[in-house]
């Protein structure tokens, strides 16, 4: 096939990577004069500054040129970014499939991505791919499970049998709206599970936030309209076993720097990339309060940051509420 991969971060080259390697022709956009020429000219990343790149992925930053003769579109921006991105090439998408592989919520409008996509161009074929996958292990084909979804069987087809091999297996789902909710929400319980480490908990503690943490972003998750297994599955359980225990994870990292003392704009600085949980961390509190669900997790991590709540009074909080059943 011919790829195009919109995106030239850590995420959208390392899925570039792997395309390639299964001898795929992958075109990748990028924002930056200076990462499209370091791929063109030196096969690297700067992101994955030890990965060599396969000499069938070309980058350039000009849309049309990237998309035009391709059979499908990933798009792998920041969240934050999705809809100005897609505005700018919309017109060059026709009906081929954009498969979102970033994973946020887009913060003023409190949308979903494929909800963005689908705003700016209703007749769009969206699918979503996402999953336990750290770019640093899918560069290096570290085997890896992911899960696509859409609601056209065409596209899961044309996933499955171009996307798989013997470093990655995907299933797949029609439930595409618990699928991107589980992305994004899980990022706020990596964030969570970072500021523990920062703060030197243990792993009763780490084992007692994913399981609570995975009961809120479900009830959540549901509320919204996902379907509640989605979230025991890979984009949801999955995802958030790996993005809460590995040094790779930057919303762990960012967590883990805080509890460390850190400010938020400190944080940001030393992570370097784009932190998503933050954003999404305050799109769902205001979700939770607007639908009504019992989010205790969130809700005590929104005071850490946006209203200065020390990490360790944060945690006495959270052990010392009412009672409970489970």
């Amino acid at each position: 096939m011919k790829i195009a991969i919109i995106g030239s971060g850590s995420w959208g080259v390392a899925l570039a990577t792997h395309l390639a390697k299964r001898k795929h022709e992958v075109k990748v956009w990028s924002f930056s004069e200076e990462e499209r020429d370091l791929i063109n000219l030196e096969k690297k990343c700067k992101f994955l500054p030890d990965l060599t790149l396969p000499e069938n992925i070309t980058c350039s930053t000009d849309f049309e040129e990237v998309i035009k003769d391709t059979e499908c579109i990933l798009h792998v921006t920041p969240s934050k970014f999705t809809r100005e991105t897609f505005k700018q090439y919309k017109k060059y998408v026709g009906t081929k499939p954009v498969i979102i592989c970033s994973k946020g919520f887009e913060k003023d409008s409190m949308k979903t991505l494929d909800e963005v996509i689908l705003d700016e161009l209703p007749n769009a074929r969206v699918a979503a791919l996402s999953g336990p996958s750290h770019a640093e292990e899918v560069s290096i084909a570290i085997p890896t499970v992911l899960v696509a979804a859409s609601k056209h069987d065409d596209i899961l087809k044309m996933i499955q049998d171009n996307f798989m091999c013997d470093e990655m297996r995907i299933y797949i789902s029609e439930d595409i709206k618990g699928v991107e909710l589980g992305g994004a929400l899980k990022n706020i319980v990596a964030f969570c599970a970072g500021v523990a480490a920062g703060i030197g908990l243990g792993d009763n503690t780490f084992a007692a936030l994913i399981t609570r943490g995975l009961n809120e972003l479900s009830r959540l998750g549901v509320a919204l309209g996902g379907q509640r297994e989605t979230f025991y599955g890979l984009s949801g359980l999955g995802d958030l076993i790996v993005t809460c225990l590995s040094e790779h994870s930057r919303n762990r990292k960012a967590g883990k720097l805080i509890g460390q003392g850190k400010t938020l704009e400190e944080a940001k600085k030393e992570v370097g990339m784009v932190i998503e949980s933050i954003d999404n961390i305050e799109v769902a509190y205001t979700l939770g309060k607007k639908n009504e669900i019992d989010m205790p997790i969130v809700e005590t991590v929104y005071k850490v940051i946006y209203e200065n709540l020390n990490p360790q009074e944060a945690v006495k909080k959270l052990m010392t509420r009412d009672k409970k059943s489970e």
